[in-house]
């Protein structure tokens, strides 16, 4: 790939997902072109960027941000978010819920990549909520191809085994037959979650509520300065005052303009004035 084609491809993904790619990810951006050369039946990648430039419809574009976009990650990544959710924010948001007549309680998953991150906030709810306080989980994504696996549900045995026996009970279906060796989340967990595509830089956000808590986790590292002041301001207005924003804890508000307190790494809280 020369230099000329990964400045158009790094040019190209910045203005449509401000995802930047750095001078170091040059052989990433080559490995993943070649799923697409192969999708398109193209031999180089000089008539790959001429391809994308004679695209009108954009339909490429996407499949070129989806295999760009990183989705690495699994159940219960970050296992600190999960007790903080549990043993701080839970109690403490049902007492205000009480208080203030919260009818339900609203997270958002907004890089939920293959679902691993949204089915595991889900799991956690339903095992301390229950029946006794309506919930429900937004997940959105970037990628249209990485959202379909996470509507479908569907995992294999050596991911799933991962988790403690009784929480793959209780929530996953043992696939058979030709679905042998996968496990299937179970419709009762599946029916508080919603999927849709969404690049969290256009636009507002597509939800009539607030959220108590909003985990955007591992995306911020992929945009420079200015884009994660423009996405940390954006979340913070979508959270009730008093919720929390969980990033990833190899990323930090430090030196970001926002409104947040600090509440322990990787995890902030919109005040309960604003």
């Amino acid at each position: 790939m020369r230099e000329t084609e990964f400045e158009f491809i790094r040019g190209l993904v910045y203005q449509h997902s401000r995802i930047n790619l750095g001078p170091d990810k040059r052989e990433l951006v080559s490995a993943r072109l070649g799923k697409r050369l192969r999708a398109t039946n193209l031999t180089t990648v000089s008539d790959y960027c001429r391809f994308l430039k004679s695209q009108s419809d954009g339909d490429e574009l996407a499949h070129l941000i989806d295999a760009i976009s990183t989705n690495h990650t699994f159940f219960f990544r970050e296992i600190q978010h999960f007790d903080f959710l549990s043993k701080t924010a839970l109690p403490e948001m049902s007492v205000r819920a009480r208080q203030e007549r919260w009818p339900q309680f609203n997270v958002w998953s907004a890089a939920s990549s293959s679902g691993e991150e949204p089915y595991s906030i889900a799991m956690l709810l339903d095992e301390e909520l229950g029946t006794t306080w309506p919930w429900h989980v937004e997940a959105t994504d970037i990628s249209n191809r990485i959202l379909d696996k996470a509507r479908a549900g569907i995992y294999r045995e050596e991911t799933v085994n991962k988790l403690d026996a009784k929480r793959v009970k209780r929530h996953f279906q043992l696939g058979h037959g030709p679905q042998a060796g996968n496990y299937r989340i179970k419709s009762a967990l599946q029916a508080h979650l919603t999927f849709q595509h969404l690049n969290l830089l256009e636009g507002p956000p597509p939800f009539d509520h607030l959220f108590h808590v909003i985990f955007c986790r591992n995306v911020m590292i992929y945009f420079d300065r200015p884009t994660q002041e423009e996405l940390v301001q954006k979340l913070s207005r979508q959270i009730v005052p008093g919720g929390y924003l969980f990033v990833g804890h190899s990323e930090s508000l430090t030196g970001i303009k926002h409104s947040l307190q600090t509440v322990r790494p990787a995890i902030y809280r919109r005040p309960l004035n604003s």
